[in-house]
């Protein structure tokens, strides 16, 4: 199967996930020039909420593809009346010009929820806002040595006044889980850190999944690094925890230099949870894989799945093909996929996921594209326990 092939600009969607590196300085925009707060109560600034035909209102439906072969459709289903809610922020995918987007979304920010977000309708109520996020445009010339003025500080403001306002409006006292990915976790990780963690509001968070961030943990121990008071998430129907991994094939560790799998501050180490195997271990992965190329970027490109077959739904899920473990290796901690192809079966041996530019595969990049693909079902096996515990608990 060929890799799939990425623009210069879908790197850039990438490096607010683990820093830019780049000899170009990133100037932060006056205060004083900042455009005014964002309305909350619009609902033009959600892409989704519930009760509403919006993002997460999508054709989610996968075609099983066994490694024999066999075809198998799994339709899926929204939860009826889910007991908690979810509360997501999307990566850097914005192609706005101007180096912070602005607040009407575009085909990317569409596609992203339908890749990594909206599937959790079956077990959450669905809660995703716009933001004027730092965009692809300002990281692409960041990282080709120009001078950018950007404004991190906007996009985290906003988030805080969406989450301020899903609280005041919404929440009433149900539990909710944080969902982010690359940007749009490291956000949520400031959040946390500002907001949630240690304050009475915490109370209410049934867990927090941060994919294709550092969330640093001292060495050995699962909570007092970034976050104070949330733990590692170790065990089925554990809450008030954090599931965050960056993912990288078992077969190709990330180089010295990745800008993934250390942890941002000194003395600690990038937290790791397995979604397949909370407690520690190698197990299975549930991917729900876009039917072509990796869902990001602009790629069509994408295995044929079974020889002679074509699959006709947006996503596959791939049984027995990929498993995965949390290792650390040479300084790095990191979420290791091993691919179980059979190159003489029916079934494509490979996926698509790697960065490759040029024709080069980026290996410091991993598997960043699919971090949230590559374990969609276990995640949400997570959460389905996580709510179950938390409903219990509060007796709902």
């Amino acid at each position: 199967m060929p890799h799939h092939r990425l623009v210069v600009a879908a790197l850039a969607a990438l490096a607010l996930g683990g820093g830019v590196r780049s000899t170009a300085v990133a100037q932060e925009a006056p205060a004083a020039a900042r455009p005014a707060a964002n309305d909350y109560a619009d609902g033009a600034n959600w892409l989704c909420r519930p009760g509403r035909q919006d993002a997460c209102a999508v054709d989610l439906s996968a075609t099983a593809v066994a490694a024999d072969g066999t075809l198998t459709p799994e339709p899926f289903k929204a939860a009826a009346a889910p007991a908690i809610d979810c509360f997501y922020v999307y990566p850097t995918v914005s192609n706005d010009p101007t180096p912070n987007s602005d607040m009407k979304p575009g085909p990317e920010e569409l596609g992203v929820i339908k890749q990594q977000f909206a599937r959790f309708a079956s077990r959450c109520r669905t809660f995703a806002p716009l933001y004027r996020q730092v965009t692809l445009t300002a990281l692409k010339q960041l990282m080709t040595g120009h001078q950018v003025q950007i404004d991190r500080a906007l996009a985290y403001d906003d988030v805080r006044d969406a989450w301020n306002h899903y609280l005041q409006h919404d929440n009433g006292g149900r539990g909710v889980v944080l969902i982010g990915h690359s940007q749009g976790a490291n956000v949520l990780k400031a959040l946390i850190e500002r907001e949630i963690d240690g304050k009475p509001v915490q109370a209410r968070v049934v867990s927090a999944v941060l994919l294709g961030s550092n969330i640093g943990v001292p060495p050995g121990k699962d909570v007092g690094g970034d976050f104070k008071t949330m733990p590692l998430c170790r065990a089925a129907g554990q809450t008030g925890c954090v599931v965050t991994y960056v993912s990288f094939r078992a077969s190709s560790p990330p180089p010295a230099g990745s800008r993934f799998g250390k942890a941002d501050q000194p003395g600690l180490v990038a937290g790791c949870t397995n979604p397949a195997a909370l407690a520690g271990g190698k197990a299975g992965l549930h991917a729900y894989l876009a039917a072509r190329g990796s869902g990001l970027g602009d790629s069509a490109e994408g295995p044929a799945w079974v020889k002679g077959k074509t699959v006709t739904t947006p996503f596959v899920s791939v049984p027995g093909l990929l498993s995965a473990e949390c290792v650390s290796r040479d300084g790095f901690d990191y979420l290791a996929v091993s691919v179980n192809g059979d190159p003489a079966g029916p079934r494509a041996s490979d996926i698509a996921g790697d960065v490759v530019a040029y024709g080069t595969v980026l290996r410091d990049w991993g598997l960043h594209l699919i971090d949230v693909n590559e374990a969609m079902g276990n995640l949400l096996d997570v959460v389905g326990a996580q709510s179950a515990a938390w409903t219990t608990r509060k007796g709902r």
